[in-house]
Order: structure tokens, then C-alpha cells, then sequence
């Protein structure tokens, strides 16, 4: 009942601050200044689903609450490949100036990357879960070499376009892309809802798991390629943001006493949501647009890893 009413505090909160976002200073503009917030928010709402479930199932999986998808290297391959488009084809080639068809692009090689990467990876099925993980982050660190490298060498004025990639924005937002996102996520989550309860007997580990009758390996990778889909379709749409998902995954596992997926997700990205379009209006109403709401996640986050690393020391 407790978490309850915590949740429905947190629902409070996200309609309050939609509301406030939406409506606030509008001076009757109902038909131009509307729709767009109506666009940031929905993209907001989408990045924050998409970051917080794939964090939560992510962290479950690796049984380490300190780890995120992002350990991958899909943020880095997106900036590579962001990099590369550039660096050959230039800023004025359309799968730069279109944004649907960067969209795609970016999602389709994140996703078949992740793909492959677990095809080969678990390939013998003794591989462990951090074997995978340690191969991430260094075809993270690799990705991110190979970026900083081109980037020294492109052109200052083509550098320019590849920096406004590399901070997650919601200022220029696409339309049709918001909704191409929403059919794809709700589709995703609608087919992963169903397998809250095993993840609930995912938690115990995973001998416990086997021999109460969940289909461990199965359901790993099932969860492994939602979780880079979901991240592949928030960084397309809106750009990376490294520690957002630590931090709200971490938050829910704080607010809720509950061990169900059901309130843990539900938690997650409703704190999601509520930290996004509250960060928003704090960047454009008090920092009035001098910075980027990545810039500040990226910061708090930061600071809030040190303390989850530093936290997790002294419980040992």
C-alpha cells in the first residue's frame, strides 16, 4: 500500500510538471507554441520509457545495480557513425540534412550491431554475463578513439554539425519521428510486460531461476536485444545521454521496497519522466537555454556514480 502511494505521488508529480511545461506563459498561442511542446513532450515521455525499461531489465540481467546498456558502446557506435557520415559524405549529404533517414540508419546499424555482437558472444553458452560486458566496453573505448581521431580531422565548419550530436536535445525534435518511436516502443514493451515475473525470478540468480522453471538463457538474450533496441531508438531520436538511466534505475530501487518489476519499471519511468520535463523547463525558464539538459544529467550523474561505486565499497 506504502509503494502505492508513493507511486501515485510520482504520477502527481509527472502530470504536474506536463502540465506546467505545456501551459505555462503560452499568452494565448494555443495553435503555434502548443503542438511543439506537445512534440517535446511526447518525445521526452518516449525517451524516458525507453532509457528507464531497458536500464531496469539491463541491471537485473547483470545483477549490478550500477551498470547500464550504455556499457555497450551504442552511444559510442552512434557517434561513430554520426562522425563518419560526415567526415565522408559531408553535413549536406541527405543521411545528415533528413532527419527520418538518419533516424533509420542510426537504429538499424545500433540494433544490427548489438545483434551480432550477441550472436558471436553467445555463440558457446558457457559465456558469462561479464564477458560480454568487458568485450562492451572495449569496443566502447575503440568506437570512441576512432570519433575523436576523424574528428580532429574534419573540417571545423562540418565539426560544428557532429557537435550537435554528441549532447541529447529536444529542442528540434521531429514529429514523424516521435511517432514512428511510439508505435516501436509501445510494441517492445508491450511484448516484454509479459515477462515481469520471470525477471522477478531472475533476481534470485541463476541456478534459483533454472530450477523453478524460467528459460534463463533464453530470456537473457530476449532481454539483452530489447534493451539495445530501446537504447538504439532514445539515442536516434534524441541524442545520447550516458548516466540517465543509472540514475533513475537507481532512484525506483531507493523509493520502492517492492522486488517486482511491475512497480520497479512502473517507478522507473515515471521518475523518468518526471526528471526529464522538470530538467527541461529548468534549462530553458532559469539557464534560459545556456546549456543542455544532457550536460546537466551528465553532471549529476557523474557525481551520483561515484557515489553508488563509493556506496557499494563500504556494503563489501
Amino acid at each position: 500500500m506504502r509503494d502505492l502511494h508513493k507511486m501515485l505521488i510520482l504520477i502527481g508529480l509527472a502530470l504536474a510538471a506536463c502540465g506546467v511545461y505545456l501551459f505555462q506563459d503560452l499568452n494565448g498561442s494555443f495553435d503555434y507554441a502548443l503542438p511543439r511542446r506537445g512534440v517535446k513532450v511526447f518525445a521526452m515521455v518516449l525517451t524516458g520509457v525507453a532509457i528507464a525499461y531497458a536500464t531496469v531489465v539491463f541491471q537485473t540481467i547483470t545483477h549490478n545495480r550500477i551498470l547500464t546498456p550504455s556499457i555497450m558502446g551504442l552511444d559510442s557506435l552512434y557517434m561513430l557513425l554520426q562522425t563518419l557520415l560526415v567526415f565522408f559524405l559531408g553535413s549536406s549529404h541527405v543521411t545528415i540534412v533528413n532527419k527520418q533517414v538518419n533516424f533509420m540508419l542510426s537504429i538499424t546499424v545500433m540494433v544490427v550491431f548489438a545483434l551480432l555482437f550477441y550472436r558471436l558472444l553467445f555463440k558457446k553458452n558457457d559465456r558469462p554475463i561479464y564477458f560480454l560486458l568487458l568485450v562492451g566496453i572495449i569496443c566502447g573505448t575503440f568506437f570512441g578513439s576512432i570519433t575523436t581521431f576523424l574528428q580532429v580531422l574534419i573540417d571545423p565548419n562540418e565539426f560544428s554539425i557532429i557537435q550537435d550530436r554528441m549532447f541529447a536535445s529536444f529542442n528540434n525534435v521531429n514529429a514523424d519521428l516521435v511517432w514512428t518511436s511510439l508505435v516501436i516502443i509501445t510494441l517492445l514493451i508491450a511484448f516484454a510486460w509479459k515477462q515481469n515475473a520471470s525477471l522477478d525470478v531472475l533476481t534470485l540468480g541463476r541456478d534459483t531461476a533454472i530450477n523453478l522453471g524460467v528459460n534463463y538463457d533464453a530470456l537473457v538474450k530476449q532481454m539483452l536485444v530489447l534493451s539495445a533496441v530501446l537504447i538504439a531508438i532514445a539515442t536516434a531520436l534524441v541524442g545520447p545521454i550516458t548516466f540517465f538511466g543509472l540514475i533513475v534505475a537507481n532512484l525506483a530501487y531507493q523509493f520502492f521496497s517492492s522486488y517486482k518489476h511491475s512497480v520497479l519499471l512502473t517507478g522507473s519511468i515515471v521518475i523518468s519522466v518526471v526528471a526529464l520535463i522538470g530538467g527541461q523547463w529548468v534549462v530553458e525558464r532559469i539557464f534560459t537555454f545556456n546549456t543542455t539538459l544532457s550536460v546537466i544529467i551528465n553532471f549529476i550523474g557523474g557525481i551520483y556514480f561515484i557515489y553508488l561505486l563509493l556506496k557499494e565499497s563500504r556494503s563489501k
